[in-house]
């Protein structure tokens, strides 16, 4: 990693529930996999869902498997869902096979098997943020470490900052994986927004945890961070989320941003609580996505042998 990162991260309400058992031999199939559509195989070579099988593969698993899918947000969403069922399905299967593992495991073979057993152009705050759960600052270092800390600020600040934001989906859904294949060529060229974006984490920190600085800056700051983002590749907005954002900015929003990748999926901003009401009334054609935040990450809702 060459310049390295830094982002500010939460995890919200919204979840992929995943239901894994033994499949007992009594079917003509070993693998009973079921998403979106269902599939019916006999060797995990013949899985066609790129996450599952790379997971099978990597831990090895050889008992058949019945895996049952279900998500509280769509896929292609930007909402970190494809990343949160690798490790959800790897937290799944370990617990399976009777071993517990770390946070920190669990993400960093996540973002293993995604990169490099899948070849998906993806980055790696998605796994952290779904292993690790909460409210975390997550840097990257140059020498390959993940760093995460929790973010630690008096509850009624942490709840008032969970009052002013308000998630809406754009109704679009992209292969977050293809925008970022074109975003890793145009911004090689903008390594200046890219550092002065990474300041940024530190700047809403100071927000957050200042006894005297106006929580309220932190919806300023993520305006003058989505602008700098909006202009590193021409993938992460279009003419329609330009028009949402706009709107509104013009209701009474101090910021937002689009989350994930770019392109579509949901659209977040900071709206003072006393101004929510109005604010809703303007963006009403918006589907809103009520959420509050998250601290236990990936884990296990039920176990039983």
């Amino acid at each position: 990693m060459e310049h390295g990162g830094k982002v500010l991260s939460t995890t919200i309400s919204k979840y992929n529930y995943l239901t894994v058992r033994e499949l007992p031999p009594f079917f003509d199939h070993k693998y009973r996999i079921r998403y979106f559509k269902s599939e019916y195989k006999n060797s995990v070579k013949e899985i066609e869902h790129p996450s599952v099988k790379s997971c099978l593969e990597f831990l090895n698993i050889e008992r058949g498997i019945e895996l049952v899918h279900t998500g509280d947000v769509p896929a292609m969403s930007g909402m970190g869902s494809s990343s949160a069922f690798t490790v959800g399905l790897l937290h799944s299967l370990y617990a399976l096979e009777g071993k517990f593992v770390t946070k920190r495991k669990l993400a960093l073979e996540a973002i293993d098997i995604e990169q490099n057993a899948i070849g998906e152009a993806v980055g790696s705050q998605d796994q952290v943020a779904a292993a690790f759960g909460g409210f975390n600052v997550i840097e990257f270092v140059q020498d390959g470490r993940i760093i995460v800390t929790p973010v630690t600020i008096p509850q009624d600040r942490l709840k008032k900052l969970e009052n002013s934001i308000v998630m809406f989906f754009t109704g679009i859904s992209r292969s977050a994986s293809e925008i970022a294949k074109i975003q890793i060529l145009e911004t090689k060229n903008k390594i200046q927004e890219l550092d002065k974006m990474k300041g940024m984490v530190g700047q809403a920190l100071e927000i957050l945890h200042s006894k005297k600085q106006n929580i309220d800056d932190f919806g300023y700051l993520l305006n003058e961070s989505w602008e700098i983002k909006r202009s590193v590749s021409n993938e992460i907005s279009n003419d329609f989320i330009d028009s949402v954002y706009d709107r509104g900015i013009k209701a009474g929003a101090l910021g937002g941003k689009l989350l994930g990748a770019g392109g579509g999926g949901f659209i977040a901003f900071y709206i003072k609580p006393e101004k929510k009401e109005k604010f809703m009334n303007q963006m009403i054609d918006l589907l809103h996505i009520p959420f509050h935040f998250e601290q236990m990450g990936s884990h296990i809702a039920h176990y039983s042998t």
